[in-house]
């Protein structure tokens, strides 16, 4: 009888834990084939999604000033004979957001305090009793972040952290400028908003098959279409035209000098539009003749690896990157992290150089805009996708990226408006193949098949680069490119719950889906930002392409991407469908495979973390005490 008790209380004992084991370590479930949503459901549903990004920034920011705060009040602590002052001007120079901080002893008023920083005075007058209440709180030993504080078309916050002692201040006037622009760009990148919404490009917006001009007026206008150059033509020559026949050329149609890479010519001319150029080109020995296409943002012993691993202590870690876990990318670790002679390039707006989580993680890359100048990012883009693949790790700071070694080379190719012809992308891609790129990650995309960029595609690909590329934010199943190339490894996106994310688009040219919604990474000016799209899921794909040819460097490229789709859980219809590929991504299947050669089988029904050998005879033991 009491045994019979005993084994009662165990029972419930054991239900209560094996229900959250079982949610930590659950295996996909699959989902079933999204329903199609009307235009106006699409759109909403993407609002809804930039609403949590902006959200999410918001406690990204308020969470990282503040530790950036507390550290700064250390730092104080630590160098008693060196002035305040010197440390909150460091503090400010790294983060120009930081408007004003004032370190204020608990015995004096805060105006009487060492002031780094000023307002306007309207603005100080509004923010003034925000002010004091920090100073009141953080004096009583509290921490205070106050409610949004909006003047004169910007958000701010106040801050405040009181000193180790409890005998002083650390007050601050932050402003959260991050707020609207995460709100435009992902306005653009989900296409929320005609885009592009100006004639800065010149350009003509078509459906990319006929060429047929289309109207966009409203968001879901933006669908399926594709923007050119009004008077330019790209043009591949069979064999290079001599420089008599250029000039032939440049005089007929009225151009300046083309702009050349290998036999392909961009001809400008204000005299003819492109579908003008196009004919006018049929007289010559050409490959090709099509427009000038424009391309927007797209954003241990591995065979008993542990169950549990330490989490890296980033301070944005644990709370919001769900994305990492998601995917096993932390016992992927215990395999391998990764090597810094497996270049990684970014092609895309950039990559803010001076970010502090990104040091030591970039090469000097290349800007096809200025070669002379660095691929400084305009956008935030290019540096969010970055901190993806290689914001540094352990480091006790803002975010953790998927490699700990692997170095991202930046390669600007997207202006400041995110945006950027096929000439800008097929020189980025090139310029990357030749410069040591292993890998190339491209958030990016347009839904013209374009000969030039397909050459250039081709030409990275010969040299045995891995190129990945976002399917596209459109909810549509037109092949977006230069994802659908059959040389590129193309990715969708999905949510937390290992849903289809709502804007991803899908086909039959997806290969994997990997985590684009939410996803916290590095911004520009030493700041983080939660950002949702294709763009964000396609560097996981770069950053895993990445550790496994750092595990296996003899792996081609094509090999790389059959352990990429091979390892991948399926969490779709059975097999490959268009919505999910072949799966979602998983580091340990991939890296796994990519260690025991290119004829490894990984079982994906195996359960990722099944218990211990000493646990499980710990538990045996007492069930055959019980029972």
């Amino acid at each position: 009888m009491k045994k019979f008790a005993w084994s009662a209380i165990f029972l419930a004992f054991l239900g209560l834990l094996v229900i959250p084991l079982a949610t930590r370590n659950k295996r996909p479930v699959p989902q079933p084939a999204p329903k199609p949503l009307s235009a106006v459901q699409e759109i909403k549903s993407k609002q809804q999604v930039i609403d949590r990004d902006v959200s999410m920034t918001d406690e990204l920011c308020r969470n990282q000033c503040t530790l950036d705060f507390q550290q700064t009040v250390g730092r104080i602590a630590a160098e008693p004979d060196r002035s305040p002052l010197l440390s909150m001007k460091e503090m400010k120079a790294a983060h120009p957001h930081m408007q004003q901080l004032i370190w204020s002893s608990n015995h004096r008023e805060l105006r009487q305090g060492i002031t780094e920083g000023s307002l306007p005075p309207a603005l100080t007058a509004k923010i003034q009793p925000y002010l004091d209440t920090a100073k009141k709180t953080a004096s009583q030993g509290t921490i205070y972040r106050s409610e949004p504080i909006r003047h004169d078309q910007g958000v701010y916050f106040v801050l405040g952290v009181p000193s180790q002692d409890h005998k002083a201040a650390l007050v601050g006037v932050i402003k959260e400028d991050l707020l609207s622009q995460v709100q435009a760009q992902q306005a653009k990148n989900l296409r929320t908003v005609p885009y592009p919404p100006d004639n800065n490009w010149k350009v003509e917006t078509v459906q990319p098959h006929t060429l047929k001009d289309k109207v966009v007026r409203q968001p879901e206008d933006n669908q399926g279409t594709s923007h050119y150059y009004k008077n330019e033509i790209v043009v591949k020559f069979k064999t290079p035209p001599s420089d008599v026949q250029l000039k032939q050329i440049q005089g007929e149609i009225k151009s300046a000098p083309a702009k050349n890479l290998g036999y392909t010519y961009v001809f400008a001319t204000d005299g003819m539009d492109a579908k003008q150029l196009m004919g006018y080109f049929q007289k010559w020995n050409v490959d090709y003749a099509e427009p000038h296409y424009l391309y927007l943002t797209n954003e241990a012993d591995g065979d008993n690896l542990a169950d549990t691993t330490a989490a890296p202590n980033d301070s944005l870690y644990s709370k919001y990157q769900w994305n990492l876990p998601l995917i096993d990318t932390e016992r992927g670790w215990q395999i391998d992290k990764g090597n810094k002679d497996v270049i990684v390039a970014v092609v895309d707006t950039g990559v803010d150089v001076n970010h502090q989580d990104l040091q030591g993680r970039l090469l000097p890359g290349y800007n096809v805009f200025d070669p002379n100048t660095p691929p400084q990012d305009d956008v935030g883009h290019g540096t969010h996708v970055a901190g993806v693949i290689s914001a540094l790790v352990n480091n006790s700071r803002g975010v953790a990226g998927m490699t700990w070694y692997n170095p991202v080379m930046p390669v600007k190719v997207l202006d400041s408006s995110g945006a950027g012809n096929t000439y800008n992308v097929a020189q980025g891609i090139i310029w990357a193949a030749d410069h040591g790129a292993k890998v190339i990650n491209m958030s990016l995309g347009n839904y013209a098949d374009a000969n030039f960029l397909h050459d250039a595609v081709k030409y990275a690909y010969d040299k045995d680069v891995v190129l990945v590329a976002a399917s596209g934010n459109d909810n549509t199943g037109q092949p977006g490119y230069p994802a659908a190339y059959p040389e590129v490894f193309a990715v969708a996106a999905v949510d937390a719950n290992q849903r289809k994310a709502s804007f991803s688009n899908y086909g039959d040219y997806i290969d994997v889906a990997a985590p684009g919604v939410n996803i916290a990474s590095t911004y520009m000016h030493n700041q983080y930002a939660a950002l949702s799209g294709t763009s964000m899921a396609s560097p996981h794909v770069s950053a895993l392409a990445g550790l496994i040819r750092s595990v296996n460097p003899g792996l081609k490229n094509t090999q790389v991407m059959d352990i990429l789709r091979n390892s991948s859980i399926d969490i779709g219809d059975k097999g490959k469908d268009p919505y999910f590929g072949y799966g979602q991504i998983d580091v340990v299947n991939a890296l796994k495979m990519a260690r025991q050669g290119t004829n490894a089988v990984v079982n994906t029904n195996i359960p990722a973390a099944a218990p211990r050998p000493a646990e499980r005879n710990a538990l045996q033991r007492l069930l055959d005490w019980l029972f």
